[in-house]
């Protein structure tokens, strides 16, 4: 499989952090198996070692981007590749944390003194930086973020993020068989075993209804038979390489990296049959870990970072847009930019999670914070409707979100909001369902996730840029408000 080639410049955010990465990953790759090996290291330190294992299970920073208000324009680069940097402390710190299990087992403050109070201290650091580019820029900067420098373990037993479905985790003592850090049994369910129309969807709340502007339109971009995936973030992380730290299948607009301007968006070539829309429209892939050393076994986003196995295309990619259940809706301006769902929802908790599974032909049982367990014949859905209130002024904001807004229960948007389209992407797998015995998980998917995220499933998120030609975002309204059906 191929991966986006395009000639990369690092910022200084990014370096700050380069060296310490390097170490941590050697030059062939930082070896993910064995997380866990400790806990079945030498008899008489099993017990012992197992309960150290489990005590911490993964890295709990608080998410400073998403705290960030009112950063002015100017500053808005420097302070996206400040966050990535972060991102890639609690990568390093997360990697140092699933590579020293017998030294935690010898320690018990181990994990504190050698993992958690240095990270704090390189995250400090960095807030520092955000603030003082915020002034510089002529913003002022919110102190109170000093007070999201502390990072904290979480531990195994905890809840998953916040999900509504709640249960305990064993992540500590045995893996799935593959030696990396998830999915874990816990984190399938069956289908059948899924009440119907039981999902929390406040978030993921369809914009259209009976009333209102009730047409839609249908774009066909494809599965990425282009074979283009990288791991970085053009929304998030813009100028910074590997910004998602997990690899990206990318339909659409064909010059999606971290270095894509806005003019190149505008300019590339697109998957989708309609050449008038160029938009870029992109998720973490889904992995069958079954052995299969892919293009990225060894690289920073891929294999290196616990995302390993099989990358699994989906069968089927559909794009639609529909309207609002109040009234008409709006165009969306050009390079408009919308992040939904959270990456980091296992440890954030479920705010901005906006992850929807299910199984075909069980579409009104959904789960957010589980993979399904699909029957022979049916296929793994993976379904998301995006926000579809805008503020009317703003193609992206600080946090990449506030510039959005889902509807409310009634279908409108809140004060200051308008309508537009809605965009719903619903991928198809053909995945043969995983093994569950014993409290173990053999031959599972999982979508690809920040390291310390252990590929929970609540982390599943979506990302779009509106490069739709003029005419034809005005066709796609048209359509939308006139209650007719177009591709």
């Amino acid at each position: 499989m191929g991966r986006n080639t395009r000639k990369r410049r690092m910022p200084l955010a990014t370096r700050i952090v380069a060296g310490a990465a390097a170490l941590a990953v050697g030059g062939g790759g930082l070896v993910w198996a064995n997380f866990y090996a400790s806990a079945h290291e030498e008899h008489g330190r099993h017990d012992r070692t197992r309960s150290a294992a489990a005590q911490v299970a993964t890295i709990d920073c608080p998410d400073v981007g998403q705290k960030i208000r009112d950063v002015p324009h100017r500053a808005r680069g420097e302070v996206d590749g400040e966050l990535a940097a972060m991102d890639s402390q609690i990568t390093d710190a997360y990697q140092r944390l699933a590579t020293t299990r017998r030294a935690q087992a010898g320690d018990a403050q181990f994990v504190q003194n050698a993992i958690l109070g240095p990270l704090k201290d390189r995250r400090k650091a960095l807030i520092d930086r955000i603030k003082l580019e915020i002034n510089r820029a002529g913003g002022k900067a919110d102190d109170s973020l000093d007070e999201l420098a502390a990072c904290q373990g979480r531990p195994a037993d905890q809840q998953n993020g916040g999900g509504q479905n709640g249960g305990g985790q064993d992540q500590g003592g045995d893996d799935n068989g593959n030696g990396v850090a998830g999915p874990v049994a816990e984190d399938f369910v069956d289908i059948n075993d899924v009440p119907p129309n039981s999902r929390d969807s406040r978030n993921g709340l369809a914009a259209d209804g009976d009333g209102g502007s009730t047409g839609t339109f249908t774009t066909d971009c494809g599965v990425n038979e282009n074979n283009l995936f990288n791991s970085d973030n053009l929304i998030a992380a813009p100028g910074v390489d590997n910004g998602a730290h997990h690899t990206h299948d990318y339909v659409g607009n064909q010059d999606n990296d971290a270095f894509s301007s806005d003019e190149d968006l505008a300019n590339a070539d697109t998957t989708c049959q309609n050449q008038g829309d160029r938009s870029t429209y992109y998720w973490p892939v889904l992995r069958l870990q079954d052995g299969t050393e892919e293009f990225d076994a060894n690289d920073q986003g891929g294999g290196a970072e616990g995302n390993i196995g099989k990358i699994l295309k989906p069968a089927e990619a559909r794009i639609r847009f529909v309207g609002s259940r109040q009234g008409d809706v709006v165009a969306m301006p050009k390079f408009l930019r919308v992040i939904t769902g959270d990456a980091k929802s296992f440890t954030n908790g479920d705010a901005n999670a906006n992850a929807s599974w299910s199984c075909s032909g069980f579409e009104d049982r959904q789960v957010t914070d589980k993979y399904p367990l699909c029957p022979d014949g049916s296929q793994v859905l993976r379904t998301v409707n995006f926000q579809s209130c805008w503020d009317g002024q703003n193609i992206d904001s600080a946090n990449h979100r506030d510039h959005m807004a889902f509807v409310q229960e009634d279908g409108s948007c809140p004060d200051g909001f308008r309508a537009v389209p809605q965009l719903q992407i619903r991928l198809a797998y053909d995945i043969p369902a995983p093994t569950v015995e014993n409290g173990q998980v053999r031959a599972p998917y999982a979508v690809d996730s920040f390291p310390e995220q252990l590929h929970k499933p609540i982390t599943d998120h979506n990302d779009f840029i509106n490069v739709m030609d003029d005419g034809l975002m005005n066709k796609v309204v048209d359509c939308i408000n006139r209650g007719e059906d177009c591709r």
